[in-house]
């Protein structure tokens, strides 16, 4: 036993020097390339665990059953980190497990007043993610569900597309989704995850959770979606479980009060009579009132274009524009690194033109990029104009520093659209950096000395980016004035990982989706040669469905290029 005692400080001290990396960033659930230290983590404390059992066997069976679970699943995770954390929900299980669940065991293994493992797994937990971080899983689950059409089920059966590692949600998982929608006054969300939990629970599922529980949260969300027979019904349901539930017999009485009152309005004639009178003369005044225009075509909203793009729907290009699409080798105008060996070159689109090339970056220099980004990953904030505070932006999920120039002060801040943790990597780091530069400038011909650093982003659980220009606009005169290179005049991005599942870079105004390919990079002008912006370079990243999405960008400017890329006489050639 003295020697056990001996052994648990020396395996503290090295859980916490593993630690350390991770314990100045939470913010987890932004990037799966760090979580994966986490499922090391967590292996190492399965092992802990393991050996206070061997210790205190005979006090702690029920400790020793968690252990054994948990010793299986990160036996299966640690085989293939990135790819068992490229499905959301094992991430989101991840997220719920250090957050909540170790939490529970800590109080179960305290009540045997023990130490040695307790203090090891209270002074860990100090690193563990956050509250937010699991939220920020479980919010990230809900907006893949939206982007591409999925419903509970499929989600909580794991059948994803391109998975390696499926894996079912239990009803404690739906119905902790459907908490988290709840606090968030998504009732949408609530009814979905709530209604999921339910009908497992119905096929025999063992839970904590009973149907007195879920069909409270259900009939609220219901009613609150404005469905009052629907809610009563499930408010029936719950009583018939539980005859003296309080707030459900309040609920009852209120719902059959709000159903005859809806009644009696619809039967009430002279009710009638004076919504027909309203409709008839509130028609009769918008007759007057509007002139007769022309029809228009309803416009599609950009969300919703960006969405179906995402889900590889919208427009699609002509067979006579597709025709014009052509492949090559490129050694831009005989350039003496490529004359001997040109690269291959793609159109990927032809208005705004955008070209991929092929197997353009090593395996080699991908690792050694990333290996150089992950410790250097930070979450994304932005300054408020009005305040001057940092805050953290709310919807894009990904790891990436994501710096943009604010337009009322012209200083280089972070985007409100932007939750991300990125890496500015340069030269003097490593001298694969200069290569890589020197790489973008021979294959485009711009020059490197005023571009941006090599940026690395990382994206997360359902990691997205969404619409966005790159160029500063006409109504952001200070645009990049810190920086004193002038505006974005192109953009060089490197897919650094392929992508099972969703992750594409789509252009919603024009309808182009150019999706990651391992090894590549794609390239276009944000600026017309006149220095006019061109407004049909507007992007953004698909939320990632399944797998690990790592890039990395150059943003070219314009300062130094008067000769390389002169200007035109049409400000849009």
């Amino acid at each position: 036993m003295l020697s056990f005692r001996m052994e648990l400080p020396c395996l503290c001290l090295l859980l916490l020097s593993c630690l350390q990396s991770l314990s100045a960033n939470h913010d987890f659930y932004t990037s799966i390339g760090q979580m994966t230290d986490l499922l090391y983590t967590e292996k190492d404390l399965v092992t802990s665990l393991k050996d206070y059992i061997r210790a205190e066997e005979n006090k702690l069976e029920r400790v020793k059953r968690w252990a054994d679970k948990l010793d299986l699943l990160s036996a299966v995770a640690i085989q293939d980190p990135e790819g068992y954390l490229g499905h959301p929900v094992n991430a989101f299980k991840l997220m719920k497990r250090l957050n909540t669940e170790w939490g529970e065991l800590e109080s179960l293994v305290l009540s045997d007043t023990t130490e040695g493992f307790i203090s090891n797994l209270t002074i860990q937990r100090q690193h563990f993610p956050t509250d937010e971080d699991q939220t920020g899983a479980a919010k990230a689950l809900l907006r893949l569900q939206d982007t591409y059409k999925l419903d509970a089920n499929t989600i909580s059966t794991g059948d994803l597309p391109g998975v390696k590692h499926k894996i079912q949600m239990t009803v404690e998982d739906c119905y902790e989704l459907g908490k988290i929608a709840y606090s968030d006054v998504d009732y949408y969300h609530t009814e979905l995850w709530m209604a999921q939990a339910l009908k497992q629970l119905d096929r025999g599922e063992e839970s904590t959770i009973d149907k007195v529980t879920l069909l409270d949260y259900l009939s609220y969300s219901i009613y609150q979606q404005g469905e009052i027979e629907r809610a009563l019904d499930y408010t029936k349901q719950l009583l018939a479980l539980d005859p003296e539930h309080q707030r459900a017999k309040g609920n009852l009485k209120y719902f059959e009060f709000q159903l005859e009152k809806l009644k009696k309005a619809e039967e009430d004639p002279t009710q009638k009579e004076k919504e027909r009178g309203k409709r008839e003369t509130t028609e009769k005044k918008e007759k007057k009132e509007k002139p007769k225009k022309k029809f228009l075509p309803p416009q599609v909203p950009e969300r919703k274009k960006y969405e179906m793009l995402c889900r590889g729907e919208g427009i699609r290009m002509t067979p006579r524009r597709q025709s014009r699409l052509f492949c090559r080798y490129f050694d831009n105008n005989h350039n003496p690194m490529y004359v001997l060996a040109p690269v291959k070159q793609q159109d990927e689109w032809d208005r705004p033109y955008i070209v991929r090339f092929l197997d353009i970056i090593s395996d080699q220099e991908m690792e050694r990029v990333k290996q150089l980004a992950k410790p250097r990953l930070r979450r994304a904030t932005i300054s408020n104009p009005i305040t001057g505070v940092l805050e953290t932006a709310p919807y894009r999920i990904s790891k990436r520093r994501a710096t943009v120039h604010d337009s009322l002060t012209g200083k280089l801040t972070t985007s409100q659209y932007r939750v991300s943790k990125s890496a500015w990597l340069t030269g003097y780091e490593d001298p694969m950096i200069d290569t890589i530069n020197q790489r973008i400038e021979d294959l485009t011909g711009l020059e490197m000395d005023t571009a941006e650093e090599l940026q690395v982003a990382n994206y997360g659980v359902g990691g997205q980016y969404e619409p966005h220009f790159d160029f500063g606009r006409k109504d952001e005169p200070d645009a990049f004035k810190e920086l004193g290179t002038g505006n974005r005049i192109a953009t060089w991005l490197f897919y650094m990982s392929d992508v099972a599942a969703g992750g594409a870079t789509v252009f919603p105004d024009v309808g182009a989706a150019v999706y990651p390919q391992k090894g590549s990079a794609v390239f276009w002008y944000n600026l017309f040669p006149s220095g006019e912006g061109d407004y049909s370079t507007r992007h953004a990243a698909c939320p990632v469905l399944v797998g690990n999405k790592w890039v990395s960008n150059k943003w070219i400017h314009e300062r130094g290029q008067e000769w390389r890329r002169p200007c035109a006489l049409n400000e849009t050639e």
